[in-house]
């Protein structure tokens, strides 16, 4: 997997302050993305143990609220195995942090059992993850006073509590 960048004490994107990844590599290729380079698989550099060892120890300050993974797509089957591993690390290292995913595939996409998306993790992923803004951006339903997204069709998910009950609990605080 490569990686775009790494953001620091970002404020954007999810709740309190946070490290965030943009991952490369994205088939949705949403219409006025705001990072199409970030489309290619090839864009940014590769990630590797130094690139999880920095993540962990940017997440260790007392104000930083959690990690974000975004992108490009997270959830690329090639994406997803990559980050598996940091993203039980951090549930291990920081149990009271969060962990956030955007994404442009609907969690329904992500639970079937058909391919693509879906791969041998992604279950695992979905998991280890605390609020999930799902759907493709639509340029047609911007609305710039939505809280950590960009049109009305994306939805943030409460995940643990959408496993226990069965059906979607949004994100609400």
């Amino acid at each position: 997997m490569n990686y775009g960048h790494i953001k620091n004490c970002d404020i954007a994107n999810g709740e309190g302050v946070r490290v965030s990844l943009f991952v490369s590599g994205c088939t949705n290729r949403c219409k006025d993305c705001f990072q199409p380079e970030t489309w290619d698989f090839n864009f940014g550099q590769p990630y590797t143990q130094a690139t999880e060892d920095e993540i962990i120890n940017m997440l260790e300050p007392a104000y930083i609220n959690g990690l974000t993974l975004l992108g490009g797509e997270p959830f690329e089957p090639e994406n997803q195995r990559a980050l598996v591993p940091l993203v039980k690390k951090v549930k291990i290292l920081y149990p009271t942090k969060t962990v956030w995913a955007y994404t442009g595939f609907t969690l329904d996409q992500l639970l079937r059992q058909t391919p693509h998306p879906r791969c041998e993790v992604t279950q695992d992923l979905l998991f280890n993850i605390d609020v999930l803004v799902d759907g493709k951006y639509e340029a047609d339903k911007k609305n710039i006073s939505l809280k950590f997204r960009g049109s009305e069709n994306q939805r943030l998910i409460d995940l643990p509590k959408t496993f226990k009950k069965g059906n979607i609990v949004l994100w609400d605080k």
